[in-house]
């Protein structure tokens, strides 16, 4: 599967809350750090020439070896970028903890996904249906995903969404996203995970509720059930998978897959 990943389609350039906010910590941390990078390049450069060999007006001073006002402004600057960071740091890792719910009048809409080797498999316990390598979701609505592994360990991420978080195989990670525009999003693994590893990327649709009900009820229609069977196939290392749906599925197969119960 070969996907068109513009050169917008990175954290720069969210379209969802979640990776808003991780754009605004990350453009407020580097702005931090760069009022202190600068301004010692700036120095550095200044000094330099300052007290180049040819500058006669430049006081050489070999005796001296403490000055306290230089102190304070050379210990408390680090000091203040480290409160900074920190704080933001502190901040964020509350406000955007994965397993924490977003705030919305919207009803969340509940995705499992499995990682495979090497595809992803998406299921819709609520609309009982799934499909592999193609997430397809309403706009506005949050999203709460129960992420698990197949096989090894991965890592589910939709850098325009934000959020990156491991999947790991015999236990569940949470997660919440929400798409705010319509469009299609580039989703990948961000973990090495053997042969495959580079084609395992998927496409995230946003359509409107209405588009979504349509596209859930023609998968529905469409049959191609996923049954144990079925699902053994899936579990098999393949490489750059097309995407693929599948309009009913066997109760509790996301429980199945996380504790490998299925044989």
């Amino acid at each position: 599967m070969h996907l068109d990943w513009p050169w917008r389609a990175g954290v720069l350039d969210p379209q969802g809350p979640i990776g808003a906010a991780e754009r605004t910590i990350l453009l407020n941390a580097t702005s931090i750090m760069l009022a202190v990078i600068i301004p010692v390049i700036v120095l550095t450069i200044a000094f330099a020439w300052w007290f180049r060999a040819g500058n006669r007006r430049a006081t050489y001073l070999p005796d001296w070896s403490y000055s306290g006002p230089i102190e304070l402004v050379v210990w408390s600057i680090p000091a203040l970028v480290v409160m900074f960071l920190g704080g933001i740091a502190w901040i964020g890792s509350h406000d955007l903890d994965p397993p924490r719910a977003l705030q919305s009048k919207t009803k969340t809409l509940e995705v499992q996904v499995v990682a495979l080797d090497w595809k992803w498999l998406f299921i819709y316990p609520e609309q009982g249906i799934a499909s592999v390598n193609r997430l397809v979701v309403p706009v506005g609505t949050p999203l709460h995903f129960t992420i698990t592994s197949a096989s090894v360990m991965n890592s589910f991420f939709v850098p325009q969404l934000g959020s990156q978080i491991y999947a790991m195989a015999g236990m569940a990670t949470q997660l919440h996203l929400q798409a705010d525009k319509p469009g299609i999003y580039p989703g990948l693994s961000a973990q090495f995970s053997g042969d495959g590893f580079s084609d395992m990327r998927f496409n995230v649709e946003a359509l409107s509720d209405s588009g979504f009900d349509q596209w859930v009820g023609t998968t529905r229609a469409a049959g191609n059930a996923l049954d144990l069977a079925g699902y053994q196939n899936l579990t098999k290392p393949s490489v750059a998978d097309k995407p693929a749906t599948f309009g009913a599925i066997p109760p509790k197969l996301f429980e199945a897959a996380m504790t490998h119960a299925v044989k």
